[in-house]
């Protein structure tokens, strides 16, 4: 029996939803709202979120963003529901990579067609003969490459071992079965600028394949690291043989630079406080990751900052009570806090 989760505010429109799923044959459960959809995500395990997306406390961006950020529930199909006024919503929840959408008010069968058609999608690109579908998903995706790497056998990379350099031309995709990686540059001055975290179940190093250049940056393992290498010949085969794997990477890509300008934003105009809170926000994304093992080295790269301000930072943070530190590892203790400090710097 496949497990669907409502994320809905509305009383009335979760009961709806909920009532006509379970008579149609599905297990349902319901949250009320963002934070509590994250909890029941994590216990639940649903095969499918249909999640509203203006609520209060923590909105249906949100809830992809933090969901799409944990391998264990990034693979999990999305739909959102907004209202017909919010075109930008759709656009914008379509960007970050939710599935589908309903817009309101709709008919029993808009929702039953949208569930169905999204189970047995991902049902079907679960083979890998069934691959070439109409659309396909970040998740999709992810699995596409991950087929692959199937026959390939992992090699195991030693703390702060370099995968590539710069300046090195691509010949393998790379994709972490294990341990975490980091990219980074140098400035004019030689300081060192991380650019990527990359963790397990996700795959690096495919737009110099793409762009067919050298690599502008040198990666490696933060920490002992399990990872596969996917010859590019591969890997451009399937980009040159499904258009809508290479569609959905060119909107990843698209996103990552996005994001870059962001980072760049904040670099520019906020305070080393404020960025600070920022990125171990971004680190520690939701419940299920509280700390984070990283080198204040590391982190003051990552920041734009000195390991001196850095650990000043730190402190403070630790004397209000938000995080606990040691040698190696950052606890988050109360993310309201950390959210409220972001806000206030």
């Amino acid at each position: 029996m496949k497990k669907i989760l409502i994320i809905e505010d509305d009383l009335i429109m979760r009961e709806n939803m909920a009532e006509l799923l379970e008579l149609v044959g599905y297990k349902v459960d319901v949250a009320k709202d963002g934070k509590l959809g994250l909890e029941k995500t994590k216990s639940f395990l649903p095969d499918l979120i249909v999640c509203d997306i203006r609520m209060p406390a923590l909105d249906g961006y949100g809830v992809l963003h933090i969901l799409s950020k944990n391998p264990l529930t990034a693979s999990i199909p999305f739909i959102f529901v907004t209202a017909k006024t919010e075109r930008e919503d759709l656009r914008k929840g379509m960007e970050m990579g939710a599935d589908d959408y309903l817009t309101k008010p709709f008919e029993d069968t808009e929702l039953l067609n949208a569930v169905e058609t999204r189970l047995k999608k991902i049902e079907l690109l679960s083979k890998p003969e069934k691959i070439d579908s109409k659309t396909i998903s970040k998740t999709d995706l992810l699995k596409s490459i991950k087929n692959l790497s199937a026959e390939s056998e992992p090699r195991i990379y030693k703390s702060k071992e370099q995968i590539f350099k710069t300046g090195d031309y691509p010949h393998d995709l790379f994709f972490i079965e294990a341990g975490r990686v980091k990219s980074y540059l140098f400035n004019e001055e030689g300081k060192e600028l991380i650019s990527n975290i990359y963790i397990q179940g996700v795959f690096f190093g495919y737009q110099s394949i793409i762009e067919d250049r050298a690599y502008n940056e040198t990666a490696e393992a933060l920490e002992e690291c399990k990872i596969k290498r996917i010859p590019k010949e591969k890997f451009l085969s399937l980009i040159r043989k499904n258009k809508n794997v290479s569609s959905k990477l060119i909107k990843i890509i698209s996103q990552n630079l996005t994001e870059k300008e962001q980072e760049l934003m904040h670099m520019a105009y906020d305070s080393v406080r404020k960025r600070v809170a920022l990125r171990l926000i971004d680190l520690m994304p939701d419940e299920s990751k509280n700390s984070i093992s990283i080198s204040r080295t590391d982190l003051a790269s990552m920041v734009g900052t000195t390991s001196e301000t850095l650990v000043r930072t730190l402190s403070e943070l630790k004397d209000m009570e938000i995080v606990e530190t040691d040698m190696h590892t950052i606890t988050l203790l109360d993310r309201e806090k950390l959210n409220e400090f972001a806000k206030a710097w």
